[in-house]
C-alpha cells in the first residue's frame, strides 16, 4: 500500500452516511491504532506512516463518507457532527473498545466530538495539525462555502485545478505531480466534483465550538504535533490547544505545512511512535 497507485481500501463499512472504505494493516494481535484523516484529502495522506507503524501495531484507515474511495451521493451529510457519529459507529464494528487514535486536520475534530460528546474512550490521542480551535477555514474555504452552487457548475477541468492548486497549499515542501494528482483524483469526476463542494458548504465552526470548552476535561495522553511552516492553521494554534488540554504534549515538525503526513513523514512517524510506546 506504500506506492502511490497502489494505495486500496479492500473493505467496506455500511455507516449511517454511506459506505465507508477501510483498510487493516499489520497484525491481528498488536495494540490497534486507528488514522484519521482531514479535508480534502483521504486516508492517502497515511501512505507512509501507516506501513510504518504496521510493523508493531495494528493500523486502521479508512475514508470519511464523501471523501476518497467512500460513497459520495448528493445530499449527503458529510458534516464534522455526522463524521463523529460514523467514527462511533466504525470502531463498534472494528471490536475498538480503547485505541490509539491520530487524526489530522478535520479528523481532528471528528476524533474529539467522538471521545467528548459520544463518550467513546481512547488509551492515547495524537492530533496532527487539528481543526479544533475557533476560528479556523481559510479565506478560501470561506469563499467557496458561501458560493458552493456557484462553483459546483464550473467546467470539470478549471474545477480540478482549482482542487489540485488548492491541496498543493497545504504543502511546504511541495507535492509530487503523481502525489497531487492522487490526493485530488476523489474528487475528478462528477460525484466528486459535488463532493468537493458539498463538504465545504456543510463545514461549520459551530462543531468545534461544541466541543471547545471540553478540552480541559480531557483525560488521557494527547499529543500535538504542528507544521511550524502550516499556513491552513498558524502555529500559535499549537500552543493553545497543548496548552487548553491538561498535560499535553507539544511536538512542533520544522520544515512542515499543514500537510505533515507528506511533508515529513519520518519526522512525524518519528514523534508519533515515541508517544504511542511511552509508558502511561
Amino acid at each position: 500500500m506504500s506506492e502511490t497507485r497502489t494505495w486500496q481500501l479492500s473493505r467496506t463499512f455500511r455507516s449511517t452516511a454511506g459506505t465507508v472504505r477501510w483498510e487493516r494493516l499489520g497484525p491481528e494481535d498488536a495494540e490497534p491504532v486507528v488514522l484519521l484523516h482531514g479535508t480534502p484529502f483521504s486516508s492517502y495522506v497515511w501512505r507512509e506512516i501507516a506501513p510504518a507503524l504496521a510493523r508493531r501495531y495494528q493500523v486502521f484507515v479508512w475514508d470519511m463518507p464523501g471523501y476518497g474511495a467512500s460513497e459520495k451521493r448528493p445530499e449527503q451529510d458529510v458534516s464534522l457532527a455526522a463524521q463523529g457519529r460514523v467514527f462511533t459507529e466504525l470502531l463498534e464494528h472494528w471490536q475498538l473498545s480503547r485505541p490509539s487514535v491520530v487524526a489530522h486536520d478535520f479528523g481532528g475534530a471528528v476524533s474529539l466530538r467522538a471521545h467528548l460528546l459520544h463518550g467513546v474512550p481512547y488509551r492515547r490521542l495524537a492530533l496532527v495539525d487539528p481543526v479544533a480551535l475557533a476560528p479556523w477555514g481559510t479565506s478560501f474555504f470561506r469563499l467557496v462555502g458561501a458560493h458552493s452552487p456557484v462553483f459546483e457548475q464550473l467546467p470539470p477541468a478549471l474545477h480540478l485545478g482549482l482542487v489540485r492548486e488548492y491541496i498543493r497549499s497545504a504543502s511546504h515542501r511541495g507535492l509530487h505531480d503523481d502525489v497531487a494528482g492522487e490526493l485530488a483524483r476523489p474528487w475528478s469526476d462528477e460525484a466528486g466534483q459535488a463532493a468537493f463542494y458539498r463538504q465545504i458548504a456543510q463545514a461549520d465552526q459551530r462543531y468545534t465550538d461544541e466541543i471547545q470548552d471540553k478540552y480541559p476535561g480531557i483525560d488521557l495522553p494527547v499529543t500535538v504535533c504542528w507544521g511550524t511552516e502550516d499556513t491552513w492553521i498558524p502555529v500559535a494554534k499549537a500552543h493553545e490547544l497543548a496548552a487548553a488540554i491538561p498535560g499535553a504534549r507539544l511536538e512542533l515538525i520544522p520544515d512542515a505545512g499543514h500537510l505533515v503526513p507528506l511533508d515529513a513523514p519520518v519526522r512525524l512517524y518519528s514523534a508519533l511512535l515515541d508517544f504511542l510506546s511511552a509508558p502511561a
